[in-house]
């Protein structure tokens, strides 16, 4: 795995996720969402840290999914919202940082290409998974932060609730069945409906116009040798 095509397999993950994450709520216990974080971490510690792996700190790396992981099954067995609100945090922290470097390599390295496009849309998904555990933190502490959501403080039970949620958000469907209770969730709400708009009109039709305008380029200079 390289630069030139980590995030198609990271597309691939990340769509397999939130599948998996609906399959689990239906079908099995919500205890299940513990199978899927763990894929998820370390799908993204693989397609997203590892392009580091040569590098000696990468080891070191190798034991932030793992403390998150461990923490959050803590949480089945301990009930009680501490608990909830560690295993949170370190996802929206592992997530931000994952984000970060994804974007660097998006946005700040070589030139625009289709792995880097769909880099992109990994960002916008891990935008909206961001969001939903925002709204976990708030649902959590801030009962009732948001109508229609199961009467529970467990994060793996609130989390396919709110990443539905997000997702409508983010892509301003806005259907109306959840809906924000509060001041602070509301903020929370909006800004994610303005900037999942900003994202898409801006950065991906830029990064799309600038493959396209390559992809001419190339095109012209190959008529002018012929």
């Amino acid at each position: 795995m390289s630069h030139r095509d980590n995030f198609r397999y990271l597309t691939v993950a990340l769509t397999l996720l939130l599948f998996g994450t609906a399959l689990c709520h239906q079908f099995f216990s919500a205890k299940m969402q513990h199978v899927m974080q763990a894929g998820t971490m370390f799908t993204l510690l693989i397609s997203v840290w590892g392009i580091d792996s040569q590098s000696q700190f990468f080891k070191y790396k190798l034991l932030f999914p793992f403390i998150i992981i461990v923490f959050s099954w803590f949480t089945v067995f301990i009930d009680n919202t501490m608990g909830d609100n560690v295993t949170l945090l370190l996802m929206l922290m592992f997530f931000l940082v994952t984000v970060f470097k994804t974007a660097k390599q998006v946005l700040f390295s070589g030139i625009i290409d289709g792995n880097k496009i769909l880099g992109a849309i990994c960002l916008y998904f891990m935008m909206g998974i961001i969001w939903a555990i925002l709204y976990c933190l708030l649902q959590i502490n801030l009962t009732p932060a948001f109508n229609n959501i199961p009467e529970t403080t467990k994060w793996y039970a609130l989390f396919p609730e709110f990443i539905y949620f997000s997702f409508v958000t983010l892509t301003t469907l806005g259907f109306g069945d959840i809906s924000p209770n509060i001041p602070l969730s509301r903020v929370f709400v909006y800004f994610e409906a303005v900037v999942g708009q900003l994202y898409l009109t801006i950065l991906v039709a830029s990064l799309v116009g600038a493959r396209l305008n390559i992809l001419n380029q190339s095109n012209a200079r190959t008529e002018i040798h012929k």
